[in-house]
């Protein structure tokens, strides 16, 4: 579902990603670790158009998207959660919902499958975003991105400042939609635990490098906790 290859990102005369190259599949999670500052967030603000890259491709379905705008990307089949959520404070959950089909007709329903995955978003429905706790925005954050029915979900630190109780409930919801078989996942995540239990595949990055990657049966094997250990 998606390429990445030999990705070089820059900040002024900052080299951010050096020759990044993963790959995602369908029906898998593959999860990027690192610790804070290595190029997570970077490397995928540059797979959504948000930042230009220098050099490399990102290939979506086997087409090019590296000069793609974040709209043109979205319209392609990716659906994003950035870190710290950035859902609209002032507008209701449905508004927030339906924002997710802003590239869609008017007359376009939400998907009842998001009340079925985030059941407390339906009883909220005309409450403002603002009003929601920490881990309720970030499930309206994720089901606003699933909205659109993507091919691939990009996930920046879903459990950022979320209590224990509404990380499993997120953890299983990834679970599922990989398992489904339509989706390709990549979580960025720097719970250790979570991240493990949720990878297919991953990948480990460094200083703006892939120091390592397999698959995530082999994490403890492979002594990746130390690796990416604060």
């Amino acid at each position: 579902m998606l390429n990445i290859k030999n990705v070089n990102q820059y900040y002024g005369g900052s080299h951010i990603l050096r020759d990044v190259s993963l790959q995602a599949h369908t029906g898998k999670v593959t999860v990027i670790l690192g610790r804070n500052g290595v190029g997570k967030t970077t490397l995928l603000k540059s797979l959504m158009g948000l930042v230009p890259i220098k050099t490399g491709s990102i290939e979506l379905e086997g087409k090019a998207i590296q000069d793609a705008t974040p709209y043109a990307r979205a319209r392609a089949g990716i659906g994003f959660v950035p870190q710290g959520r950035e859902i609209f404070a002032r507008l209701t959950v449905e508004e927030n919902l339906r924002m997710g089909l802003a590239y869609k007709s008017g007359s376009t329903p939400i998907p009842a499958e998001l009340y079925e995955l985030f059941p407390v978003l339906k009883q909220m429905l005309h409450r403002r975003g603002g009003d929601l706790s920490g881990g309720q925005q970030q499930q309206l954050a994720i089901a606003r991105a699933l909205a659109a029915k993507p091919k691939l979900l990009v996930l920046d630190e879903p459990t950022e400042g979320i209590q224990p109780s509404i990380i499993k409930d997120i953890g299983r919801v990834i679970r599922m939609l990989a398992d489904r078989g339509d989706m390709a996942i990549v979580l960025v995540e720097q719970y250790y635990d979570f991240a493990r239990e949720l990878a297919d595949d991953y990948v480990v990055m460094e200083r703006g490098e892939v120091v390592a990657q397999g698959l995530g049966k082999d994490m403890e094997a492979n002594g990746i906790r130390k690796l990416v250990a604060i």
